[in-house]
């Protein structure tokens, strides 16, 4: 079992910044991984003595259930510490200390997320949240009156709202496409894109998983329809970057971009957008960037002035995530959501769940739906009678209530979460 010297020294050796790891912010995750030894992902998923040492990195409110996690998440303690020291010295001196002596560490971020993304630095931009990313992206392309741009009805709604503004001011053509949930296949959803693809078809931009249901979409197989019909594909990972394994080879993207205040667990107002070098040339920063950094990435970084602590706490929040390990996490988010799904499914005919179970197309989100229950309504009476947290979802289409933990959520607070819905069946939520 390794030691807490050995531990640090192997994430230094993978090329890990430690800046704001502290003997007694690394003690739990050291802990663990002595629990969890070499062992397969699926045993540890259901180690509770592993995931409770998990757990005591993060200072929640347990009077509450949080089931939200898709929304954004509680960094652990030794990150956020991290911030606010930084964020204090900062405020010593700000012309110097935070523009002079932390800011070029935005550097070494780069570096440790271009390394976990498997791209190239330079091609790799530190943002504020996936939306910001994304504006980069819709508003950062040429189009012409007429061009099409294709999205799903399941996109988020910003983007939706982002493309709209794009339709109104720029005369271009948005097509939604709808598919069913749970879908029948990926080849399903990539033969809807298909569908809709034509001759004026400029632009195809979709979530990577969507942040209704928690279905992941065949990246890989849209880009490869696309890329030979010079179709650009924008790709929206705000629910999936640390969510579950992948690099940017196995998607084959483009452009991408994804907040980090998810499932990385980094501070509030982090995220990141890759673009392809051979891309960035071609794609308009949101705010003005002198012609020298048409091709430079960090001419997407130009919005004035703005905290440094934010994002460079995000090196401590990627090193507890490898610390962990991608498998391993996504392992137990798949092991907490089938252990409400399925129980829920077995005992109530009245229940369904609109996110793929035992497929690799899903991970911790899930969307449940009661019959004979408004959606809405019973989010309300979760949290206003039971404290319990969650999204309710209302979509033209389907509905139903969203549930999504993180590795800091117990299995009682899942337990607790299933107990409430099988009595809202039994007894209704009146």
């Amino acid at each position: 079992m390794p030691s807490r010297r050995s531990f640090v020294t192997s994430m230094l050796g993978a090329g890990i910044a430690l800046p704001s790891f502290s003997e007694r912010a690394i003690s739990q995750v050291v802990r663990a991984s002595e629990i969890a030894g070499p062992r397969p992902h699926g045993p540890v998923a259901a180690d509770e003595a592993y995931w409770s040492e998990i757990q005591r990195a993060f200072d929640t409110d347990r009077t509450m259930v949080n089931l939200n996690n898709g929304g954004v998440c509680p960094t652990p303690s030794h990150v956020l510490e991290g911030m606010i020291r930084d964020l204090r010295f900062s405020n010593e001196l700000p012309v110097h200390h935070m523009w002079r002596v932390l800011e070029p560490r935005i550097e070494s971020v780069r570096r440790e997320l271009a390394r976990d993304f498997g791209c190239d630095p330079e091609e790799m931009a530190i943002t504020r949240n996936a939306s910001e990313a994304l504006e980069i992206m819709i508003f950062g392309l040429d189009l012409k009156p007429g061009d099409e741009v294709l999205v799903t009805n399941q996109n988020y709604g910003r983007m939706l709202t982002s493309w709209r503004q794009r339709v109104r001011r720029d005369g271009v053509v948005l097509k939604e496409i709808s598919f069913k949930v749970p879908p029948p296949s990926q080849d399903y959803l990539v033969e809807r894109f298909r569908q809709a693809i034509t001759p004026r078809t400029r632009i195809i931009e979709f979530p990577h998983i969507t942040n209704l249901t928690g279905q992941i979409m065949p990246v890989r197989d849209i880009q490869n329809l696309a890329r030979p019909l010079g179709i650009e594909v924008m790709i929206d990972g705000a629910h999936a970057y640390a969510h579950f394994p992948f690099t940017r080879d196995e998607l084959d993207c483009d452009y991408y971009g994804t907040s980090l205040h998810k499932w990385l667990l980094a501070p509030i107002g982090t995220g990141f957008l890759y673009v392809r070098k051979d891309k960035q040339k071609g794609l308009w920063p949101l705010m003005a960037a002198a012609p020298e950094m048409d091709e430079n990435i960090r001419k997407y970084e130009e919005i004035g002035t703005h905290p440094a602590a934010n994002h460079n706490a995000i090196a401590a929040a990627l090193a507890f995530h490898r610390a962990i390990g991608a498998e391993r996490k996504i392992a137990r988010l798949r092991y907490l959501r089938d252990r409400w799904a399925k129980r829920l499914l077995e005992e109530s005919d009245r229940i369904r769940v609109l996110t793929p179970l035992d497929s690799p197309y899903a991970g911790a989100i899930g969307l449940v739906t009661v019959e004979g229950i408004d959606s809405p309504k019973l989010g309300s009476w979760l949290l206003s009678k039971h404290n319990v947290v969650t999204t309710p979802i209302v979509h033209p289409e389907f509905e139903g209530v969203r549930i999504t933990p993180n590795v800091y959520t117990t299995l009682d607070e899942v337990d607790l979460f299933g107990d409430l819905i099988l009595e809202a069946v039994r007894r209704g939520i009146n």
